[in-house]
């Protein structure tokens, strides 16, 4: 696995669990707003953390209740299935953040019951996709993911990244046409802290005024909607 990073502790990244959080090295997309560049640009990667040392840290915090992988894209990571397979040898659940584009591989962790919870972004509405990701899209690919994982009967959630300039009351609509009957969607606010974009950096965050509107929008097509303010 190539793992850029680690935070040992999260209370935010797995819902109601206290979680290491791994950071996988790699991404296919290239958002604009991507808090996590030193993840997506081979030009800032740095050094690599061995996977030892995420082990090694499991069996020092026997009170930790879960895992969660996130990027970059840990799809695209050849031995991801091996990784996981070794997690489940330890007490914790395990969380998969992904860009939904890789469903084969999505479906080989559902079907293999590597994961306890998966977590989707949806970035746009799929007319807008590319505009947003900075790069080709398979819309096929996004909408074999959705359905994967709303039936996967696992935990799960969608996500979108509120970021004005991208994201239009219109826009919410469609995506939640595309994500109908789903559990749980949460809204988070763009932070312009750090982006793969640096034109990005002066964009503004949405208010929670703006949030609730939005979450009130999806309301209509998700049985939970929720906000990461």
């Amino acid at each position: 696995m190539k793992i850029g990073g680690f935070q040992r502790t999260s209370l935010i990244e797995y819902p109601g669990k206290i979680s290491v959080v791994v950071f996988t090295q790699g991404c296919n997309f290239r958002c604009h707003y991507c808090h996590n560049p030193e993840l997506v640009l081979p030009e800032l990667f740095g050094p690599l953390i061995p996977s030892e040392e995420i082990f090694d840290f499991l069996k020092k915090r026997p009170l930790l209740e879960a895992v969660t992988i996130t990027g970059g894209e840990p799809c695209l990571q050849e031995d991801l299935m091996d990784f996981l397979r070794q997690l489940r040898s330890y007490p914790v659940a395990i969380k998969l953040n992904t860009n939904g584009s890789l469903p084969e591989v999505l479906k080989l962790i559902i079907n293999q019951s590597l994961v306890d919870y998966l977590s989707l972004d949806i970035k746009a509405a799929l007319s807008r996709y590319e505009k947003v990701v900075g790069v080709p899209v398979k819309i096929e690919n996004l909408r074999r993911s959705v359905e994967l994982v709303k039936s996967s009967g696992l935990e799960y959630d969608f996500r979108t990244t509120v970021v004005p300039d991208l994201l239009r009351e219109t826009d919410i609509h469609t995506i939640g046409q595309l994500i109908q009957g789903a559990r749980r969607h949460i809204f988070q606010r763009f932070v312009p802290s750090k982006t793969v974009n640096p034109e990005f950096l002066q964009t503004s965050s949405p208010s929670r005024e703006q949030l609730e509107k939005l979450r009130q929008i999806m309301a209509q097509y998700v049985e939970q909607g929720e906000i990461i303010y």
